[in-house]
This record gives structure tokens, C-alpha cells and sequence, in this order.
């Protein structure tokens, strides 16, 4: 077989990663785009993360995709980074080079492609993001350059995400002059945002999340999808238009598979 029809090996590393629709996705950009790949699910024990990485690249392996809750771990492991990769401290996708592990942070990208699509107004709009994982790190900056005027993020924990914010501070200031950037815990929220993004765990581990009544918003987002969602719930429960993160997992796909293969895929050919 030769080097033009040898098959890519892809995969996405994750805990838990049996819900994961990564492998149709990029199995169809690759029938659309006419590049030959197989695409596995990796189930990475929570400390053998750098281990099993390691593992994949030494088998052959061409690119890697990093989902929860491994994309700091990520990050740390890169031998070099893409500036939004930097900016978002967190890593989702990851390649190697002259055996160099680079690594690139595609969420942002993925989840402006989707409330674009959507038509959700970005521009001067106020966004209220739960929690202060990896996940959030990966699209504050994205949504600032597509023109959010303010960002808050909630957390249980404010240090944590006080520490984001101290983080992506300066990379704001920088390409985003406009954007105010805070934090405030959970049990402080109250006002009014455009759209609240969910980017806790709380929907794939089973557990609620609780808003305060004096919160309001126009459009509500779930990261995660495929399961049911006590944030979702709560959002139809005010009759506010909801959308889950299937449409963000294609985008940031999309972004993925152009960096790995120097083509982009349409994000219709995955839905």
C-alpha cells in the first residue's frame, strides 16, 4: 500500500467516551473529502492519560482529538502550541511532528460555527458561561472576537475561575478590547444575559444543575449532548429556545480535521 492510500489513524481520548459521536462525524468528512481514515474511541484510565497518548502516536497514530476532562492534562503535554491553544490553557487536539507533540484548542471555533448557525446574536451580547473547566477555556477568547461585550463565568468554586479569567485576561486585551471579562459564583447570579452556556459536567454525570429565579436569558446552550438535561429542562421551562452540543462537537470537528489534513469539511456533510 502506498503512502497516498495508507489509512489515517484517528481517535478521540476521553473519560467517559462511550457517548461520543466523534468517530461518525470525522468518518464522514473523510467520505466527503475523499482521505481514507479509520476513527476509534479511546477510554483513557484518569491517570494514565500521558501513557495512553503516548501509546496512540507510537502505533501510527495521526491525530487525536481531547475531551473531557483531560484537556488541561493536554495542554501540559504539548511540545508546541497553536496561540489559541494558549489562550485557552486547555487542549482538544492533538498531532505529532518530528516527533514533537503539537496541540491545538478547536471548542471556540466549534461553538461560534453553532450559534451562528443557530442565528443566536453574538455581537454586544452579554453570555453567562457555567463553569471553569477546560471546556470554558476553549471558547472565552472565540466569543469575545465574535463580539460578546460581556462574559461572566460561574463557578461553584470563584478562585477557579478567577484563575481563568487571570489567564485569558491579557490574550482579551489584546484581540478583544471591548469584551469585560468577571466571575461570580453560582449562588450570586442575577440579571439578564442574552445566552447562559452550560459547560459543567453536571449533564453526562447525572446531576442538576439549580439557577436562581432572579436569573434571566434569551437562549440557553448545553455543551454536552445526548442525554438528558436538568439544564436544558430548566431552560424550556421558560420558554427559551435550548440547543445541545452535537452542533459545536461538528464545528470543532471540522476545525480538527482541516488542522490534521489541510482540507475543511462541510458541517453539513456530518449532520
Amino acid at each position: 500500500m502506498t503512502a497516498q492510500t495508507a489509512i489515517k489513524k484517528f481517535a478521540v481520548i476521553g473519560n467517559p467516551i462511550a457517548h461520543s459521536r466523534s468517530p461518525e462525524i470525522h468518518q464522514a468528512f473523510g467520505r466527503e473529502m475523499s482521505i481514507r481514515l479509520h476513527y476509534d474511541k479511546i477510554l483513557a484510565p484518569l491517570d494514565q492519560f500521558a501513557i495512553t497518548v503516548h501509546d496512540f502516536f507510537a502505533q501510527g497514530g495521526s491525530g487525536l482529538n481531547v475531551t473531557v476532562p483531560f484537556k488541561e492534562q493536554a495542554f501540559l503535554l504539548c511540545n508546541h502550541l497553536t496561540e489559541r491553544a494558549k489562550a485557552a490553557h486547555a487542549v482538544n487536539t492533538l498531532w505529532m511532528e518530528k516527533d514533537q507533540i503539537h496541540g491545538d484548542n478547536t471548542d471556540g471555533a466549534g461553538l461560534v460555527n453553532a450559534l451562528n448557525l443557530l442565528n443566536w446574536p453574538l455581537d454586544n451580547s452579554r453570555i453567562l458561561i457555567l463553569g471553569a473547566g477546560g471546556a470554558t477555556r476553549g471558547v472565552v477568547l472565540p466569543l469575545a472576537q465574535a463580539g460578546a461585550l460581556e462574559i461572566v463565568i460561574a463557578n461553584r468554586t470563584q478562585s477557579r475561575a478567577e484563575s481563568l479569567v487571570a489567564d485569558l485576561s491579557p490574550f482579551i486585551l489584546q484581540s478583544a478590547q471591548n469584551t469585560s471579562l468577571s466571575t461570580s459564583t453560582l449562588d450570586d447570579l442575577t440579571g439578564h444575559f442574552d445566552i447562559i452556556i452550560n459547560a459543567t459536567s453536571a449533564s453526562l454525570e447525572g446531576s442538576g444543575i439549580t439557577l436562581p429565579y432572579t436569573l434571566t436569558f434569551d437562549y440557553a446552550y448545553e455543551m454536552a449532548y445526548g442525554k438528558p438535561s436538568s439544564f436544558i429542562e430548566h431552560a424550556k421551562q421558560k420558554d427559551v429556545p435550548t440547543a445541545d452540543g452535537l452542533g459545536m462537537l461538528i464545528g470543532q470537528a471540522a476545525e480538527a480535521f482541516f488542522v490534521w489534513n489541510g482540507v475543511r469539511p462541510s458541517i453539513e456533510s456530518a449532520l
